[in-house]
Formats: C-alpha cells, sequence, structure tokens
C-alpha cells in the first residue's frame, strides 16, 4: 500500500473511533509536526503541546477530512494553523500581561537553538530563526515550509490555500526581506 493510500486509510479508521490507527498517524507524522510548531513557536515545552493538540484535532475532525487534499496536507495545515494560534495567544498574553501580574518578560521567548542544527552552526541558526520570526505571517508560513521542512513548493501552495505563484511570490519577498536583515551580521556574503 502506498503512503498516501495508508494515510487515507488510517484517517478513516480515526474517523470510526480507533486509536491504534490514531498511534500509528501519530508515529507516522510527530516528529514532522513538532519541527513544524518547533520553527514557529521556538520553545520545545510550547512545540510539545501544540503536537498534542494538533493530533487530539485530527482525532475529533477526521470524520470532516474531504479528501480534497493529502493527508499530508492536511496535517501540516493543522499545525501551521495551531502554531499561529498559540503565537497570537502568546502576542496577546505579551500585550495585556500587565491586567493580570505578568512580568515585562514573562513571554519573551528565550535564544533558540534548532535541534537539527550542527553545534558549529548554532550561532548562526540562532540569527537565522531570529530573523524567521521577524517576517511577516504569511511569509514565515512559505518559508518554514519551503525551506524548514523542505516541503515541494506545490505543498506548500496546498498548505496555505493559494496558488503556486503566490507562494512563490511570498518566498521571493521573505527572502528579499532575510537578505536585508542578515546582511546586518554577515555583510557582503550572499544570503
Amino acid at each position: 500500500m502506498n503512503e498516501s493510500l495508508l494515510h487515507r486509510e488510517l484517517l478513516a479508521q480515526i474517523a470510526l473511533g480507533s486509536e491504534p490507527a490514531l498511534k500509528q498517524l501519530y508515529d507516522l507524522f510527530k516528529s514532522r509536526v513538532y519541527n513544524t510548531a518547533l520553527s514557529y513557536l521556538q520553545n520545545p515545552a510550547e512545540a510539545e503541546e501544540v503536537t498534542q493538540d494538533v493530533f487530539v484535532n485530527i482525532y475529533r475532525s477526521a470524520v470532516r477530512f474531504e479528501g480534497k487534499s493529502s493527508v499530508n496536507t492536511w496535517v501540516y495545515r493543522i499545525a501551521v494553523n495551531l502554531s499561529l494560534d498559540r503565537l497570537n495567544y502568546r502576542n496577546r498574553r505579551k500585550r495585556f500581561g500587565f491586567l493580570v501580574g505578568l512580568p515585562d518578560d514573562a513571554e519573551q521567548p528565550p535564544h533558540f537553538d534548532h535541534p537539527g542544527v550542527l553545534l558549529e552552526q548554532k550561532e548562526n541558526a540562532r540569527i537565522l530563526f531570529q530573523a524567521i520570526q521577524s517576517l511577516p505571517g504569511q511569509q514565515k508560513t512559505a518559508f518554514i515550509l519551503s525551506f524548514v521542512e523542505d516541503l515541494p513548493r506545490q505543498e506548500v501552495a496546498d498548505v496555505m490555500e493559494l496558488s503556486l505563484k503566490a507562494v512563490e511570490s511570498l518566498l521571493q519577498r521573505a527572502k528579499a526581506n532575510l537578505r536585508k536583515q542578515l546582511d546586518n551580521f554577515f555583510p557582503g556574503r550572499r544570503i
């Protein structure tokens, strides 16, 4: 059975309430979902929470999967949306934290080291991920899915529910914005 058919079969079983099928889908997708969430949130604990939320969401909504996209695309879309929701929640708490007595730095993300980066490249990766975080929302999503998660451009377009041309445009703008920001850290170096 090819991978796509396996994913659809697992989702059909999940829609009928099969927890073993959910565990199997979880085992297939947990690393990709976690890495996507981690790229957005830059906080391992929050990325783990979002990963769990993604699979709870899959369990609850599998019955509504229409098959208009691949299961892979659908799972990434859920992961991206829940990661963005978490970022929005974090930003609201930061903005209105004074209302609940949070200190000014309560929700500041720590210096982030992506676990997939070699030790000697950690500082460069930290600078890059800080720059990625400053990109506008859709540019950030297109960049993360294309260059961090290494998804094919058409799948990025499907996850984002945009045309391929729109994704290519977002990526061009994201790279231009990153070039401007990173030129301060790496003057004269082609990025």
